[in-house]
């Protein structure tokens, strides 16, 4: 068998639908974090969905990001109840529940609760309305900064910029200098397809001065 090793393929994006796009993307870009996103509409139904385009915008002030791609050109539920109700709380996603999480990746109508059906505990919030889970090792509270339609049709996204408003951290993976203990925290990342992966070995390489 002729070896591939030193052999590279070259594509353009048009060239490929939008499916074929997605497939290139989420498995070249990998490990990502998953975010499990709490948010209310506008009669106080509390939804719940993983995502994994999600990353930190910033520090200062403290800014993460969250893709939430269209289905049938319409905003998803959670993205529609952050645009309207201009906050959410995002959550760490680790191994001792990760598979409630997927329940939570259901399509439910948007009268339907995913906490509920995935066995989930809702916690109250301290400066926003919309609650967190018990579950989670890191629960952040956020209002909506920005949002931006990125492309058009049923390939649109939301892209949701979040400040963060208040950090709450289980005791085991807050460490006295301000660090996390991410083994601690055991949090998982998506692959592709139905794939994930846990935090594997660790190496450090100092930063040139």
């Amino acid at each position: 068998m002729t070896s591939r090793k030193n052999f590279m393929t070259s594509i353009c994006p048009k060239d490929k639908t939008a499916k074929e796009n997605y497939k290139l993307l989420t498995g070249t870009i990998i490990p990502r974090p998953i975010a499990f996103v709490t948010s209310s509409n506008h009669t106080g139904v509390i939804n719940g969905a993983p995502f994994s385009f999600f990353n930190v915008v910033s520090a200062d002030p403290p800014m993460i990001s969250l893709a939430i791609q269209r289905k049938d050109t319409s905003p998803k539920d959670t993205a529609r109840n952050i645009l309207q109700q201009k906050e959410f709380v995002v959550h760490s996603v680790d191994e001792e529940y990760v598979d409630r999480i997927n329940i939570t990746a259901a399509s439910l109508a948007a009268n339907q609760s995913e906490i509920k059906k995935a066995g989930l505990t809702l916690t109250k919030s301290e400066m926003v309305s919309v609650p967190g889970i018990k579950e989670a090792k890191v629960r952040m509270e956020c209002t909506l900064e920005h949002s931006i339609l990125l492309g058009d049709g049923e390939t649109a996204t939301d892209l949701i910029i979040g400040r963060i408003k208040k950090y709450h951290l289980a005791g085991e993976i807050y460490q006295e200098d301000g660090k996390i203990d991410y083994y601690a925290l055991n949090t998982v990342s998506r692959l592709a397809g139905s794939d994930y992966t846990k935090l594997g070995k660790q190496f450090s390489i100092q930063r040139p001065k």
